[in-house]
């Protein structure tokens, strides 16, 4: 019985590994520069900790092995309390690698601040990234385009998320490209991307925000500068519109898995019209036009609660009652 189960635990312990070698991780497959550099940055802390977890995992394994039962067992030694040299080992390596862990921390979260434009010989794309339930709209406010759950931007051009939130807070993130940015309602956050290799990565939102969470992703489409023009033109020949208040309170309503939607127009500063909504003081704007947009976006916000209630509602009448646990 006792060899049956040495070969199922060897047999799981193979079939586990040959599962896991066909997995692969965004971050540690960067295609631009910050990804990169941040690459780099997990292995060499990776790399700093294993010398504290590889000499314990050694020392486990041989001291089981030491002082196993047998019949010679190895020498008991009860009088033993004190070694200078082992004393020196515990304390000094530890503090040697926070010391190392604490500069490299202090080095990169300037060289790598989100907020930092990157240096390069082209000019700097700027793309609105807006946060709803459960989607993304992407604003070109240079090619006054607009897309939903789809970005794209040229090789080797760096580009300017701004980034904010219709809704609850959210976070902004293209693993491959690198940071990740926070999205909140009436703050204008920012990110510098680039991406070196041309791609379609993967994007999505990375801190939990109710029921169509799991389907709050999109595609960034990564091209040659030809690529990009055409993907414009493709956008701007579309048949409708994004225009601020009516379409976009449209827009706003919660939707879950929502398809890729192009816009060929936009309402010019929508990104800032709708920043401005969430203010309620005057220094921010003129005061008719905040208060136009403020009673613009109470009633989208009632739009969206009556639905999103609905939707809670037709939930609960499908599916058993059950307790559920989100963060």
């Amino acid at each position: 019985m006792s060899k049956i189960r040495r070969f199922l635990g060897t047999l799981s312990l193979w079939s586990l590994s040959l599962l896991l070698a066909g997995c692969s991780s965004a971050l540690l497959d960067p295609k631009g520069e910050i990804g990169v550099e941040q690459r780099s940055l997990i292995l060499t802390s990776f790399g700093l900790m294993l010398i504290v977890v590889v000499p314990v995992i050694v020392m486990t394994l041989l001291f089981a092995w030491r002082y196993r039962h047998r019949e010679r067992p190895a020498a008991y030694q009860p009088d033993w309390a004190h070694n200078n040299w082992i004393e020196a080992v515990v304390w000094v390596v530890p503090c040697l690698i926070i010391a190392v862990l604490a500069a490299l921390t202090w080095h990169t979260s300037h060289t790598l601040d989100p907020h930092k434009p990157l240096a390069s010989s082209e000019d700097t794309l700027e793309i609105q990234a807006v946060s709803m339930d459960w989607k993304w709209l992407f604003i070109y406010p240079e090619q006054g385009i607009a897309t939903v759950n789809e970005v794209a931007f040229p090789v080797d051009v760096p580009v300017r998320f701004r980034v904010s939130s219709d809704s609850v807070m959210n976070a902004f993130f293209i693993p491959q490209l690198g940071s990740q940015i926070y999205a909140m309602a009436g703050m204008d956050n920012d990110v510098h991307l680039i991406a070196n290799h041309p791609g379609r990565y993967a994007g999505r939102s990375t801190n939990y925000s109710g029921a169509g969470f799991s389907g709050m992703t999109f595609e960034a489409l990564a091209t040659s500068e030809q690529g990009f023009e055409a993907w414009v033109d493709k956008v701007r020949a579309a048949e409708q519109g994004l225009d601020y208040p009516d379409r976009y309170a449209e827009l706003a309503a919660p939707s879950q898995y929502h398809p890729v939607e192009y816009f060929s127009s936009v309402t010019p500063h929508l990104y800032e019209q709708l920043l401005l909504s969430f203010h309620d003081g005057a220094e921010h704007g003129d005061s008719h036009d905040l208060e136009s947009a403020t009673a613009t976006r109470s009633d989208a916000a009632d739009h969206r609660v009556r639905h999103h209630h609905t939707d809670q509602r037709d939930a609960l009448r499908r599916q058993p009652a059950r307790t559920e646990a989100g963060g």
